[in-house]
């Protein structure tokens, strides 16, 4: 779909991360994540949410965490499979897309942790095109610590600046990137954290998207709402589905791109399932 068709919308979702509730709840984040009846029913409620809107989404997309056991610990293909029997129930004319997270590869990843995830959700990182707009999937735990898989941060830098070429070629309306980690929570140049890459590799990778044009940055991790401009880049970070570390309510984003801007709007489950999508956004979406 290389060109422009009109409006459009999306949904973003992150961080389902089957097991978290519990062992957050009981301080033992390494292995407390025996139970996920919680975050099961939460992932219905989001799918359900979904199914109802109209129009529908183009697609839907989960930007990762999907499950909180990390690649080889004992709960993590139950969770996996207990969250593939919620998403099935999605409508068969969304389409899901998968945005690999730290607990889905690990937060040093291994080629063995990596191989496991293209195989069980497709692969871990990836472009395509929807009416004009051009997005690009991207693997942000290469970004975090590549220590044990220099070569495949490596193919991943190569094939990114392929992309961009190509989208420029195309003469795209806008370009739009899914990744876990956050480039930053709120100010460019905020200290290193657990939830924002390191200095060092964001400014290169800031002002490489800024170059391309690159609208704005979706991403999860920080199980809280944030997020802020590099220049002319949005950064948008959006709470989870699953467990809440801050404020924020269980929620998925709202995402459409009109011809001249890209507008989101954060709905907690409850609101998304009971009333939809405001006027206002929808106006956008019929305006031709």
């Amino acid at each position: 779909e290389y060109q422009w068709k009109g409006p459009f919308y999306f949904i973003q979702g992150a961080d389902p991360q089957f097991g978290l509730m519990k062992a957050w709840t009981h301080g033992d984040t390494d292995n407390g994540d025996d139970e996920w009846g919680e975050e099961i029913k939460l992932a219905e409620q989001a799918v359900q949410a979904v199914n109802k809107l109209s129009p529908k989404p183009k697609f839907f997309v989960l930007c990762g965490d999907l499950v909180h056991g990390m690649p080889g610990t004992r709960w993590k293909k139950n969770q996996e499979q207990d969250l593939k029997d919620v998403l099935k129930n999605t409508d068969q004319d969304i389409p899901l897309v998968f945005v690999s997270g730290n607990h889905d590869i690990g937060n040093t990843p291994t080629s063995e942790a990596i191989d496991d995830y293209c195989k069980n959700w497709g692969d871990d990182y990836f472009s395509f095109w929807v009416g004009g707009v051009f997005f690009v999937v991207l693997n942000s735990q290469l970004y975090f610590d590549c220590s044990k898989v220099k070569e495949l941060r490596q193919a991943q830098d190569a094939w990114l600046d392929e992309q961009l070429a190509t989208a420029a070629k195309q003469k795209c309306k806008h370009i739009i990137v899914f990744q876990h980690i956050p480039l930053f929570l709120s100010k460019p140049d905020e200290d290193d954290d657990y939830f924002n890459l390191s200095k060092s590799v964001r400014q290169e990778i800031m002002e490489k998207f800024h170059k391309a044009g690159i609208k704005a940055v979706f991403s999860g991790h920080y199980h809280r709402n944030a997020g802020g401009f590099y220049k002319s880049l949005e950064m948008v970070v959006s709470s989870a589905i699953g467990c809440q570390l801050g404020k924020d309510t269980h929620g998925l984003r709202v995402v459409v791109v009109t011809e001249e801007k890209v507008v989101h709007k954060y709905y907690s489950l409850t609101e998304l399932g009971s009333h939809g999508i405001e006027k206002e956004l929808l106006d956008m979406l019929a305006e031709q």
